[in-house]
């Protein structure tokens, strides 16, 4: 509930600053729906050659590209702008002022930018996974559902932490941003099932830059693919990334010298 009021709070600011600038929002969406028209169409041309890609057939391709959205709009929504202010505040040594309030401080930075046009993504990509799942009709049972929520809350988990994680590297180095920027990168892969993808690029997507639990895993539970132990893979890999950044937060910490210092 303390999350819920924290994030309301900065929710009604950026509100309030962005609604300045009303034109943006018209800007992203036409931009959020030239790029999903894009992603649907080349889903289109690829059908028109063949029934199924890897196993995949057209609904289950859908539901994919929903998460894909879903998921990514997300991340631009808190997680990016949130992680990009937090870097510049760590150089410009103006974190101490998140670092006196009463909360805890990782919380704190997490939240603190909201771009809220963002909005149009996961409106977009909730849309195109509601049709998905309306297309799939009772191939999605109780089990898929449950273990869709499971593999959706880890896979938010993972990419949270591993922002997080590569966020606080500007504790020893001073710019990070290009980190960042290869993590989208690689994120626009998710857009297709890492199975279909070469050996080698398979496993850095799925170890080295957990992509593949984001997006893939979420969508194999809609899709019955899932099994029991890749599940648990995910809930033990977002658990312990989550631990991890907690770590990596309270060392950075202690190499943080801020204006007052």
């Amino acid at each position: 509930m303390r999350f819920l009021a924290l994030l309301s709070v900065y929710v009604r600011v950026n509100v309030l600053s962005e609604l300045a600038y009303r034109a943006d929002f018209v800007m992203q969406l036409f931009e959020s729906l030239v790029d999903l028209g894009t992603a649907l169409g080349g889903l289109a041309v690829v059908f028109s050659y063949t029934d199924e890609l890897d196993g995949w057939r057209p609904d289950e391709m859908l539901a994919l590209v929903g998460i894909f959205y879903l998921v990514g709009g997300a991340i631009r929504l808190v997680i990016q702008p949130s992680m990009a202010r937090f870097i510049e505040s760590v150089r410009e040594g103006t974190l101490d002022f998140v670092l006196t309030k009463p909360e805890d401080a990782q919380l704190l930075v997490s939240i603190q930018r909201v771009d809220i046009w963002k909005l149009t993504d996961v409106a977009l990509g909730a849309g195109v996974l509601a049709v998905a799942l309306a297309r799939l009709g009772t191939r999605l049972g109780p089990w898929e559902a449950l273990a869709f929520g499971i593999a959706l809350g880890a896979g938010g988990a993972i990419v949270y932490s591993f922002w997080l994680i590569l966020a606080t590297l500007s504790f020893w180095f001073v710019r990070v941003e290009n980190i960042l920027v290869i993590f989208q990168s690689m994120y626009e892969a998710g857009r297709w099932p890492v199975t279909l993808y070469p050996r080698w690029l398979r496993y850095a997507l799925t170890f080295l830059v957990p992509v593949a639990f984001v997006t893939t895993v979420p969508a194999q539970a809609l899709t019955g693919r899932l099994d029991s132990q890749t599940l648990l893979e995910a809930v033990a890999l977002a658990a312990g990334l989550s631990v991890l950044a907690r770590i990596c937060w309270r060392l950075g910490l202690r190499r943080y010298s801020g204006a007052s210092a």
